[in-house]
């Protein structure tokens, strides 16, 4: 029979396992491979409108020596930032230190910002100050609930979306006919720094949060078989309605990541690419789909670690089951003796 230590050893170590998978995901930072030309860092003298900038804005952003500012605390507002170089790394990952604060109380303040890798740039609209129908990749930081039946989530909330622009966002839906998933956080009107991290490396899309003040990233999603491909622009937008919020980017980070690939992946034009997630349904039949569910909730890693509990317990009580039928087979021997 097992006994108790030895399951409390394989439970934690399948959660040692578990917690060291997810912070393997994440680099540590390292300025080595930390690409400038992608990179917004204070106090941001690369940012304008001159033919030399590497970032430029529009709209109602602000930029200051310490934050660039999207939107201030006031309704109705819309401002961007985005990199004026287009990304050819296959395998990269930004990290975005952000700050959501103003006056308005629980419910009353929106909308919420959004990091994009997309093959435009700089065209304002509806989804968080950028346009609809964009093509690439959206993080969306959402603070205001739109969707009143959707009481299953808390907000505010950070989705993601892959797009080849056949899709539209649903803001009255809160997107979530088009996401790919998703996790509730608390952000707004922290005194301590906020970080998303957003990872590309092998179709795979990582989202990861620090925002605790703990030093300790956190997975939000995790999702195979995404297709993104090269020469798209990196950006954040940010928008307020009715109600308002300030919309702060201190920071946005961009690293290469050193991954190998196979000789046919390195020979593919990855300018080609059409984003796409190739393990679900393509967006284009998302628009025959009355439900608009394209996608199933991806196993994240809390799920698998409860996955490994459960078969362990499983084997656990076989085992126990066992022992006792053997036992029972013993003594009944005996009594032939």
């Amino acid at each position: 029979m097992c006994k108790m230590p030895v399951c409390h050893r394989i439970i934690l170590l399948l959660w040692l396992l578990h917690g060291s998978s997810v912070c393997a995901d994440i680099t540590d930072g390292n300025a080595e491979h930390l690409k400038r030309e992608h990179s917004l860092i204070k106090p941001y003298q690369g940012v304008g409108s001159s033919s030399s900038s590497q970032w430029d804005f529009s709209g109602s952003t602000l930029v200051t020596s310490q934050y660039v500012r999207l939107t201030p605390d006031e309704r109705s507002m819309q401002g961007s930032i985005w990199n004026t170089v287009p990304c050819y790394q296959k395998d990269w990952e930004m990290h975005v230190q952000f700050k959501i604060h103003g006056s308005g109380k629980k419910n009353l303040h929106g909308d919420g910002f959004a990091v994009w890798y997309t093959k435009e740039r700089l065209h304002q609209g509806p989804v968080f100050g950028n346009q609809d129908h964009f093509v690439g990749l959206a993080i969306f930081v959402d603070t205001f609930r739109n969707d009143l039946q959707g009481m299953d989530r808390s907000f505010p909330y950070i989705s993601a979306m892959v797009n080849n622009g056949s899709l539209p966002y649903d803001h009255g839906k809160d997107g979530r006919s088009t996401e790919l998933g998703g996790c509730s956080v608390e952000i707004r009107n922290k005194d301590h720094d906020t970080y998303l991290a957003v990872r590309y490396s092998k179709g795979r899309l990582t989202i990861m949060v620090d925002v605790d003040d703990r030093n300790d990233w956190k997975e939000c999603i995790d999702i195979g078989g995404v297709r993104l491909p090269t020469g798209y622009y990196f950006g954040a937008s940010a928008a307020t309605g009715d109600l308002s919020d300030n919309h702060d980017i201190l920071s946005m980070k961009m690293y290469q990541l050193m991954v190998e690939h196979t000789p046919e992946e390195d020979n593919q034009d990855w300018t080609k690419i059409e984003p796409s997630v190739s393990l679900l349904k393509s967006p284009k039949d998302n628009i025959d789909d009355p439900t608009g569910n394209f996608r199933s909730t991806p196993l994240t890693g809390w799920k698998v670690f409860l996955l490994l509990l459960c078969a362990l317990l499983g084997i656990v009580v076989c085992a126990v089951v066992g022992a006792v039928v053997f036992q029972k087979r013993q003594e009944r021997n005996k009594r032939f003796y």
